[in-house]
């Protein structure tokens, strides 16, 4: 019986319908016209996580849609930037927000910017590590940037901590990360 399982699982694996990702649309979730923008090549060889630590983490698909609405307000207003900074933002609903996306420099990471893909957990992960379905949203995320070209298959993994000085993604996400594929800790 077990192996008919795991057969079936590598089955599942193999078409990709063991995913359940879900990537809302920059106009799924009301984003502003960024000022400007900039492509950026693909893949890349770097992916960045890191944390909102404000706004707090979002359960549902409207509270995630008033985070993401936040951070690009603050990253525009306030900061003076084109956009919302991140390449995505992941809530704890376990859906991925389009950020500046695939092939766009995002603004997360200074001397990684152009090279990396930056990925936000919504919320303040000092304490507490995310959901299980957020994580899982990001393990889905990456893997489908691998799969698309759009990440490299040897690409590294890192904390936004270890590209400058920041707590950021917080302590607890950060222990998590260090058991994920692909961490590095000096990039």
């Amino acid at each position: 019986m077990y192996r008919n399982v795991y057969t079936l699982l590598l089955i599942i694996a193999a078409t990709g319908g063991s995913s359940a990702l879900n990537i809302i649309s920059r106009d799924g979730w009301g984003a502003r016209d960024p000022t400007s923008t900039q492509g950026m090549a693909n893949p890349v060889p770097y992916v960045v996580i890191h944390h909102s630590e404000s706004p707090g983490a979002c359960y549902s698909k409207a509270d995630c849609i008033d985070a993401m609405q936040s951070m690009q307000n603050y990253h525009m207003d306030s900061n003076g930037w084109a956009d919302i900074g991140y390449s995505f933002g992941v809530g704890s609903d376990g859906n991925a927000y389009t950020g500046r996306g695939w092939s766009r420099v995002g603004a997360h990471a200074p001397g990684y910017n152009s090279q990396s893909i930056g990925i936000c957990l919504i919320g303040n992960w000092m304490n507490d590590v995310p959901p299980s379905q957020q994580l899982q949203a990001v393990h889905e995320l990456i893997q489908y940037g691998v799969d698309n070209g759009k990440i490299s298959s040897s690409y590294k993994l890192v904390g936004h901590r270890e590209v400058t000085a920041t707590d950021c993604p917080g302590d607890s996400l950060y222990r998590e990360i260090q058991s994920w594929a692909h961490y590095t800790p000096n990039p």
